[in-house]
Formats: C-alpha cells, structure tokens, sequence
C-alpha cells in the first residue's frame, strides 16, 4: 500500500471519527438538541463507536491509528516505519479539523442558539472537571496507556485486528476508558482529537464563541504521547521475560 493512500486513509478516517464525536458531544450538551442531557454513558459508547466505524473504514489501508500517540508508539515499537509518522500526524491533525468542522456545519443553527460558551467550546475538545494540569497530564498519560496495552493485546490474540474483530473491541476499549478514567479530562487519549477541533473552534465565526482555552492544549498532547510510549516499554518488557 503507498504511503499516500495511507495518509488519504488516516485523514479521512479521522474526519469521521471527529465528525462522529464531535456530533455526539453537540447532541447532548446544546440546550436545544433532542439529546441534550444524555448523559456520561451515552458520551463513552457514542465515542467508542465512533472509533468502531472510523477503525473499519480505514484499517485495511492504514491500520486506522486516527491518533498521534497510536502512530509514534507504533513507530517506537518497531511496528511501522519512522518515515510515516510525520505524514500520518500531519492527516490526522487535518482529518480532525475537518470532522469538528463538519459537526458544527451540521449543529450550526443550535451552536448559534447556545448561550454558554464554555459549552461551546466543550463539545470541540476537552477540559479538566478541576485544573490541575500536572496531574491533568497523569490522567491522560494513564487512559493512553491503557488504550495502548490494550491495542497490543487485541492484536496478539486470536480475537484480533485480522479475525474483523479489532475495531470493535478497540471501540469498546475505548468506552470502557471514558467510563472509568474520563470524568476527570473528558479522556482525550489522542493529541488530534483535542488539538484538531480547538483549532477549528479557534477559527470558525461561532457565533459568541469566547476563547479556545490554549493554556490548556499542550495537557492532552504530552500526556497521550508519553502514556503511549511507556506502554510500549512495559510491553516489550512484559514480551521479553515471557519469552
């Protein structure tokens, strides 16, 4: 497969993923949408299928990362070339621009009714429930570590990403994170998924917007990448005393 159908791939595959997700966020935060109230639980299984879907329609070209931690571990691991990985981050961090970009195309005349502007901004990326940053980046590092043990699993088994079984459970690993570790950051376990929308918030005329919260932005960066990268350490090290 040619690198540039795999970064076609990643971009699109992320743009539904945020499309997706973002979506999901809009139908139940804005005070005129049917969803509104929806709940935490609605939030977990929602982004956990959007992760499903978006895993489905790009794994057989790219291996569907959608997510720069998931790229730079893979490339860490040995698992994908070095190479890649800037085309890979550069198409997830446009494909998510996109997707939130097509959210609020689709959400617009709610978006414009909104009052809060903290609502607004939520259901573009993700803020601490309390902002302690330092211990924001903890829980981030945890819920990308989990994600990223949990990928190397469903790929070493035989339930994996070749049985046509890996995007399901990947989805339903990442409601299961959301569940449990995503109530202190919204878990963003993916610097494109957070990153990617702020910017389209920064620069769509949402109407009454307020600001996109850049003293926040670099927490779901670093604390994904660095989660990813010790969990491929603890794996390869898991790998080799087994071995």
């Amino acid at each position: 497969m040619g690198a540039s159908a795999m970064y076609l791939a990643e971009f699109l595959g992320t743009a539904l993923l945020l499309l997706l997700g973002n979506g999901i966020n809009m139908t139940l935060s804005l005070k005129r949408s049917f969803g509104k109230g929806g709940g935490w639980i609605a939030t977990c299984f929602g982004w956990g299928l959007a992760v499903t879907i978006s895993a489905y329609l790009t794994g057989w070209v790219s291996g569907a990362h959608l997510n720069p931690a998931v790229t730079i571990a893979m490339a860490f691991k040995g698992d994908m070339s070095w190479a890649l990985v800037p085309g890979y981050i550069i198409a997830q961090m446009l494909g998510a621009m996109l997707g939130a970009t097509l959210a609020y195309l689709t959400y617009k005349d709610l978006m414009d009714l909104e009052e809060d502007a903290g609502t607004k901004l939520g259901v573009f990326a993700t803020g601490p429930a309390v902002d302690n940053k330092p211990w924001n980046v903890v829980t981030e590092l945890i819920g990308t570590f989990i994600l990223l043990l949990g990928i190397f699993a469903i790929n070493q088994t035989e339930n994996g990403v070749g049985s046509g079984m890996g995007p399901y459970l990947v989805g339903m690993l990442i409601c299961v994170i959301g569940l449990s570790t995503g109530g202190a950051t919204g878990f963003a376990i993916n610097p494109a998924r957070d990153l990617g929308p702020r910017i389209a918030h920064a620069i769509l005329p949402i109407k009454g917007k307020g600001g996109s919260n850049w003293g926040y932005a670099w927490v779901p960066i670093v604390g994904p990448i660095v989660g990813a990268v010790l969990a491929v350490v603890v794996y390869n090290f898991f790998r080799g005393f087994i071995q």
